[in-house]
């Protein structure tokens, strides 16, 4: 079964940087991933993705800090985060879609969240 471990998460000041891993396996029909962020009060939000082409896609208000990579020897996702906010303050969910044998549909997993705090 997909499991999805994340780590990289803590407490920085703004204009620091931090590099979240998710590590998965079990996925055998990867489709995408990508990192997501819940902060209290908002609705959950897509930070960066990855497809099974390569494609990336980044929210606006991250784009020329965060930088999405993936090791595909290592199944390890990354995300650089650099130059950061206050705003960026959330809890950050890992999270993959996998193909379904047969049709199009997809499956969501998730990581179990790791909380980035930018204050000084």
């Amino acid at each position: 079964q997909v499991q999805l471990v994340e780590s990289g998460g803590g407490l920085v000041q703004p204009g620091g940087s931090l590099r979240l891993s998710c590590a998965a396996s079990g996925i055998i029909r990867f489709y995408s991933m990508g990192w997501y962020r819940q902060a209290p009060g908002q609705q959950r939000e897509l930070v960066a993705a990855i497809t099974s082409g390569g494609s990336t896609n980044y929210v606006d208000s991250v784009k020329g800090r965060f930088t999405l990579s993936r090791d595909n020897a290592k199944n390890t996702m990354y995300l650089q985060m650099n130059r950061l906010k206050p705003e960026d303050t959330a809890v950050y969910y890992c999270n993959t879609k996998v193909r379904r044998r047969f049709g199009t549909t997809t499956d969501d997993y998730w990581g179990q969240g790791t909380q980035v705090t930018v204050s000084p």
